[in-house]
């Protein structure tokens, strides 16, 4: 007979529950997908990237603008695991922004195993501070300043949104106005009893401080929570409690996306007829695209 190691789930059955390229198989295609299309939409767009935010080789974002001056700013945070991927693999999401008037920059940040989850968390803040500071050096609308993440980079959107910024100094409290989470995990106690622990060292203090779903809930600062139909269950409730946890309805709202996977969710964030899209759209302040 297994021990259950969490929430009934003996080791095999949680590493499988958080094992997503093993349950789809043709990831590398989704990889391969992201790298052709990213380099497509730098050379089409007027991109500066590699700008540094930091001292670390690995505080670089990469930085679109929008045609008019004082244009809103969505912030995306690659996933991965806290320990793969590259900002450079989703610039295909900024020709969806720019052509709506939108400024997009794309950040990485130290992974595992050079870096811990808190780290990460504190260099993600370190670059959304840069943007707000460098906005209209930028041509960007500080004001609007709202942020996307998928996978591990949702969970690092939604611990940037739960953030205490006038705690850092003199800065509006809502300095990130809202915040769009697509399969994000909200509760690291799992991952750090996975077969992912061992690279990413995390201890049971650490996971539970690192939570989104144990920081103190933000409601009144808007949140879009998305995940795929075709994700495991462990997504599914992941997102189910971490909605629950910062109030249902209000400006926390959770959806399902319909016949997507845990690689196929991120392209609601550049697909007009996704509610993903909408709903960022009328969080930066732009008119609804057409259907």
């Amino acid at each position: 007979m297994t021990t259950p190691v969490y929430r009934g789930y003996d080791q095999a059955a949680l590493d499988a529950q958080y094992n997503l390229r093993a349950l789809v198989p043709e990831h590398p295609e989704h990889f391969r997908r992201w790298a052709e299309a990213g380099a497509e939409a730098r050379a089409r767009l007027d991109g500066h990237l590699d700008l540094p935010y930091g001292d670390d080789p690995k505080q670089r974002l990469d930085y679109f603008p929008a045609a008019e001056n004082g244009a809103p700013l969505l912030a995306f945070i690659h996933g991965g695991y806290w320990q793969a991927l590259d900002k450079s693999d989703f610039s295909w999401l900024a020709p969806a922004w720019v052509e709506r008037g939108v400024s997009f920059a794309s950040i990485n940040y130290p992974l595992a195993p050079e870096a811990g989850i808190p780290e990460m968390v504190e260099s993600c803040r370190e670059a959304a501070l840069w943007l707000w500071h460098n906005a209209y050096s930028l041509g960007a609308d500080r004001g609007r300043l709202v942020l996307a993440g998928h996978s591990a980079g949702g969970h690092l959107a939604t611990m940037l949104l739960a953030s205490d910024w006038t705690a850092l100094g003199a800065l509006p409290a809502d300095l990130v106005k809202a915040a769009c989470s697509v399969s994000g995990v909200y509760d690291l106690e799992p991952i750090r009893l996975s077969y992912q622990n061992p690279i990413l060292k995390l201890d049971e203090a650490t996971a539970r401080s690192m939570s989104p779903i144990a920081a103190r809930p933000r409601p009144e600062r808007p949140l879009l929570l998305a995940v795929g139909e075709r994700e495991t269950p462990e997504f599914l409730r992941q997102q189910d409690e971490m909605a629950a946890h910062w109030g249902r309805g209000g400006k926390t709202e959770a959806i399902l996306l319909p016949g997507l996977d845990h690689f196929e969710a991120v392209d609601c964030l550049a697909d007009p007829s996704s509610p993903a899209l909408g709903w960022l759209e009328r969080r930066l302040g732009i008119a609804a695209s057409p259907m």
